[in-house]
């Protein structure tokens, strides 16, 4: 039977079918990440439907793109309408979790959505890290949620670490701490496994690579696939904000990197976990099967 537009607009039932069709859907933040990339990845692997929210908000790897700025809270009824569960994270430069971080968590809960939300290993230590101020608010929330809490990304050997790699050196102010590096598709397949069942919902996992490395092992890890000679050169806080200063690093930002390496100097990133086993079923990834798999980057 034929009804005219003026009875019920087309556009009307097609934005509704949209709606209802992307009901189910599953949110991405800062889906052009190292984390958010390879987890669109792993969502659509798993057959799952992906909105991909950036500032941007073009499509990611073939899944839907939605504006999103973590910085306007006018983008996140938006981003969020019509899907059951987000990936959230604190975009990389942003220095104000709680700021930023509290009032995306009470618009998720506010519509129902679950959280899987990317802290930071040792949130835990003290309840006055803003990141545990965070993950006790979604606590208190009401809405499912999932926290993960991975170590030092080894993706940063081939990001932040590039320039010094380049020139054979590792210049960080790590002392002789050591981490358990995590290469981030663990953290991606991990985050994919919490957004796609409930086995996992109200859980917190601290998500570690393999084994516990300082940065002069990494460096002999790194060497060769490099195809040159690496060193690590432990430096203090001061040379190391300098050093990013005049890469253009913003002050602020650059004292706040050389602030998260004290609990890599005081021995709080050594440990080691079984976590990315209970939630993809596979062991976390070497550092030499990360370099090996980024030569390219590496070089």
């Amino acid at each position: 039977m034929y009804l005219p537009d003026t009875w019920f607009p087309m556009e009307t039932y097609q934005a509704a079918f949209r709606e209802q069709d992307m009901s189910d859907a599953i949110l991405v933040i800062g889906a052009t990440g190292n984390v958010g990339r390879p987890l669109v990845e792993a969502l659509k692997a798993r057959g799952a439907r992906v909105r991909a929210a950036s500032r941007s908000g073009k499509a990611v790897d073939g899944a839907e793109g939605v504006a999103f700025d973590i910085a306007d809270p006018a983008t996140f009824g938006p981003a969020l309408a019509g899907v059951k569960s987000a990936f959230v994270m604190l975009p990389t430069g942003s220095m104000d979790p709680k700021g930023q971080l509290l009032p995306l968590i009470a618009a998720a809960a506010a519509r129902k959505v679950k959280v899987v939300f990317q802290s930071v290993l040792g949130a835990d230590a003290d309840e006055a890290i803003p990141y545990r101020q965070v993950e006790r608010a979604l606590e208190a929330s009401g809405t499912p949620y999932v926290i993960l809490r991975p170590n030092w990304f080894a993706d940063n050997f081939h990001t932040f670490w590039k320039p010094g790699l380049d020139h054979g050196v590792i210049a960080v102010p790590a002392g002789a701490g050591k981490s358990s590096f995590i290469d981030t598709r663990d953290i991606a397949e991990s985050a994919a496994a919490a957004l796609t069942s409930d086995r996992f919902d109200g859980r917190a996992f601290n998500l570690t690579g393999p084994e516990a490395l300082g940065y002069g092992d990494a460096a002999a890890i790194l060497a060769p696939v490099i195809g040159r000679p690496v060193t690590y050169t432990p430096i203090d806080d001061g040379t190391f904000v300098g050093i990013l200063v005049g890469a253009g690093v913003p002050q602020d930002y650059a004292r706040f990197l050389a602030s998260i390496f004290v609990p890599v100097r005081e021995g709080w990133t050594a440990a080691v976990t079984t976590d990315v086993e209970t939630l993809t079923g596979h062991a976390p990834r070497s550092l030499e099967t990360y370099a090996k798999d980024n030569a390219d980057r590496l070089k």
